[in-house]
């Protein structure tokens, strides 16, 4: 009588031959793909420091480039992230800085992208594989168009010659809704808006700069998004003077009618050397209010950076020391923000945002500068 399939015995060099060839399947879909391990070896000396530099783990801090790590043991699995140590003794901003290599990052809040901002910062002559940039945009609208617009314009750089690829990009949204959904200049700058509307700029800086600050930065540029046009060299030109914040200052090009040719104004008016008047203001103010600058029904009688310009023989290198600063284009030493430096989202002595920066850092020990016949150039709308 014929014994039924399923009694029958299994033989045991069957199941081993079905165990071993379940574990060699396995370890095929876990296994990493041998296509990075495989590719042509880099001979490019810059495309080498900057495989050499990347860090190999997703714990690297958004400073440095991010080569996903190969590593795997012995069971198959991918090993853990090694443990990294930083020496912020050894890390230096010198006068020095392409000499010593140090990293620059490049924070910029964006509401709109324009093409000439992006531009501009690709023609920086700083060495790129020795700057990171950092974004953040709000959740408008507008700022979906601008992410994409900057990733379409963020993918042709990267993709391009390995000399003007960026050490790293971040790209953040912001988790809260802004005061102000208008970007349109003059809504912008209405005085009643501006509380509001530069509390908000604080917060955003801040989460900006406190998420992509790393323990390998030097310095930190802040540029604003609507900046266009500033010297190539504007990054060394900047360290060479070694200060611990330093602004220059921010002009707009447009069409004067009376002469009927282009020209130049001031811009920016947040640069500024304080006065008695704006001291005796303040002190009449009640805790929640703050001074603002540039605004006719508010007389502070300060001294403007903007109107110290001297166009027809300028010296770029001429520096004043300042009390306010803005933050179209400000460099920083990253050491300042890492003692506490940061853009209060709250009336500090007053001030908010970016003047309320220049009063802190003043407070830590630090010197604030300003460069009156250094110019960068605002977008004209």
């Amino acid at each position: 009588m014929a014994v039924a399939r399923s009694m029958r015995r299994t033989s045991p060099i069957t199941v081993f031959l079905a165990a071993l060839l379940a574990f060699g399947f396995l370890c095929f879909l876990l296994s990493p793909s041998s296509s990075a391990a495989a590719a042509a070896p880099v001979t490019d000396s810059s495309s080498q420091l900057r495989r050499e530099d990347a860090a190999e783990h997703p714990l690297s801090p958004p400073t440095k480039p991010f080569l996903k790590s190969q590593a795997v043991r012995e069971d198959g699995q991918k090993a853990p992230p090694p443990v990294m140590h930083y020496n912020l003794n050894e890390l230096s901003s010198t006068s020095e800085s392409i000499k010593k290599g140090e990293r620059v990052l490049i924070l910029t809040p964006l509401a709109r992208f324009y093409q000439e901002f992006w531009d501009n910062v690709v023609k920086l002559s700083y060495p790129h594989e020795f700057i990171s940039i950092g974004f953040i945009v709000p959740k408008t609208k507008d700022g979906d168009a601008a992410v994409t617009a900057l990733e379409q314009a963020i993918s042709e750089t990267q993709s391009g010659p390995v000399d003007s690829r960026f050490a790293s990009i971040s790209i953040l949204r912001q988790d809260f809704d802004p005061p102000i959904q208008s970007q349109d200049e003059k809504e912008r700058h209405k005085m009643s808006n501006q509380k509001a509307r530069r509390e908000s700029m604080s917060r955003a800086r801040n989460s900006l700069l406190f998420t992509t600050l790393g323990p390998s930065t030097s310095w930190v540029l802040w540029l604003d998004s609507d900046i266009v046009e500033t010297p190539a060299t504007l990054i060394q030109d900047l360290t060479a003077h070694n200060r611990p914040v330093i602004v220059p200052n921010c002009f707009q090009r447009y069409y004067n009618k009376d002469t009927k040719k282009m020209d130049v104004r001031p811009y920016d008016f947040n640069s500024w050397i304080d006065s008695s008047t704006a001291e005796e203001l303040a002190g009449m103010m009640g805790p929640d209010e703050i001074l603002l600058e540039g605004y006719a029904e508010m007389p502070t009688y300060r001294t403007l950076m903007a109107y110290m310009a001297n166009t027809g023989a300028p010296r770029p290198s001429r520096e004043i020391e300042l009390d306010g600063v803005g933050g179209t284009a400000l460099l920083v030493k990253a050491d300042v923000h890492r003692d506490g430096a940061m853009f209060p989202a709250f009336p500090f002595y007053h001030l908010v945002e970016t003047e309320g920066f220049a009063k802190m850092a003043k407070r830590l020990g630090y010197s604030v500068y300003g460069l009156p016949d250094y110019f960068v150039y605002h977008y004209n709308e």
